[in-house]
């Protein structure tokens, strides 16, 4: 049986993970009038990828003041999940992981906005693909027939949400060009997050940083350099699909802030995902650790559902039924990888220490 607390930890994750979804898509479907006059949706990737390593960021002062009242109150440090951990490194060692997290993550917002937040998250499954080849290449780690079986049908799955999107975009708003390019760009993500997931395997698990710290580390690096690049970025101009605002630029901080002050229900998506992230990250973290990592996969996965049921509900995509088949595949691929289908045949089923099954210290975007 779980403890309340533990209920309240999974709970928390599915709500969480789910808004910090959501919430994005909403603030992509929102509409407010710019720096022109002109009302035109709230399309601004860059931006939104800076709110989210203001989330992380927040993850790191929750681990100070956790750390702190440790200190104060004398508790054992050892024994909190939270704050254990190597104490004795050099910050610097989550840039690269951070600029990883901020390449893959703008190209994930950019990709949202261009299709269904449902197939935002499921096609994110792809990381397992290739932090599974990363890892045999860069960590040696061994890949079982058991992970090369849950791979290839979690490739099935991705094929099958793929042809669901372009037989959706016929039937709604979206084209099928800005959907095709959308899914590319999310998948495309998915290597430099694998990419950034071998790294912390090898350089940040190894040193044994307490997770919530290393997350709140690549959120300040995150925040700072996307801080920076929003400066030249105002200045680029670009085409269309990038360069969907008045000054046809990269990104256009003004006018960001512009339209959230012209529309207010912007501003509550945006805190929203700031604060669902930052809860996310911890909740995730401490399933991981008082539950299982597996059952964070599983959790994972349901909030999967609930996002593609409420994209329904409120219109933000046509019903297709290829795309529940195609969750579904996602979902029994992902529990073949980890183990957790009985009927796979017990000499698939050896046990491998693998980063995937391990808790995953990357930000969640």
């Amino acid at each position: 049986m779980y403890s309340s607390y533990q209920l309240l930890l999974a709970v928390g994750m599915v709500i969480t993970g789910s808004i910090n979804t959501l919430s994005v898509k909403w603030a992509d479907n929102l509409q407010a009038e710019g720096l022109d006059g002109k009302n035109r949706s709230f399309d601004h990737p860059f931006f939104q990828s800076l709110t989210m390593f203001f989330g992380e960021f927040l993850c790191l002062l929750f681990f100070k003041l956790a750390y702190r009242y440790h200190i104060k109150k004398q508790y054992p440090i050892e024994d909190s999940p939270i704050v254990k951990g190597n104490q004795q490194f050099n910050p610097f060692l989550f840039f690269v992981p951070a600029m990883f997290d901020m390449i893959a993550t703008t190209l994930m917002y950019i990709g949202l906005t261009m299709t269904y937040a449902s197939s935002f998250q499921m096609l994110r499954g792809a990381v397992i693909i290739f932090t599974a080849i990363f890892s045999k290449i860069f960590v040696h780690r061994q890949v079982s027939v058991r992970h090369w079986l849950g791979i290839f049908t979690i490739i099935i799955g991705l094929a099958t949400v793929g042809i669901s999107d372009f037989l959706s975009s016929g039937t709604s708003s979206i084209s099928t060009y800005k959907v095709l390019i959308g899914d590319s760009l999310i998948l495309f993500a998915q290597i430099i997050t694998a990419a950034q997931m071998v790294y912390e395997e090898k350089y940040v698990v190894t040193n044994d940083i307490p997770p919530l710290q290393a997350v709140g580390w690549e959120g300040v690096f995150g925040f700072l350099m996307m801080s920076l690049l929003l400066i030249p970025f105002y200045y680029i101009n670009v085409g269309p699909p990038l360069g969907n605002n008045s000054r046809g630029v990269i990104e256009d901080f003004p006018e960001a802030i512009t339209q959230i002050m012209n529309n207010k229900w912007i501003l509550i998506a945006l805190i929203g995902n700031i604060i669902s992230i930052a809860y996310f990250n911890f909740s995730g973290i401490s399933v991981a650790k008082e539950i299982s990592a597996t059952t964070r996969m599983v959790l994972d996965s349901v909030r999967t559902f609930f996002i593609w049921t409420f994209s329904l509900a409120v219109g933000w995509q046509t019903f297709n039924p290829l795309q529940p088949v195609g969750f579904l595949l996602l979902l029994i691929g992902m529990c073949i990888y980890n183990n957790l289908l009985r009927a796979v045949p017990r000499r698939l089923r050896t046990v491998v220490h693998y980063p995937t099954d391990e808790p995953i210290i990357g930000g969640e975007p």
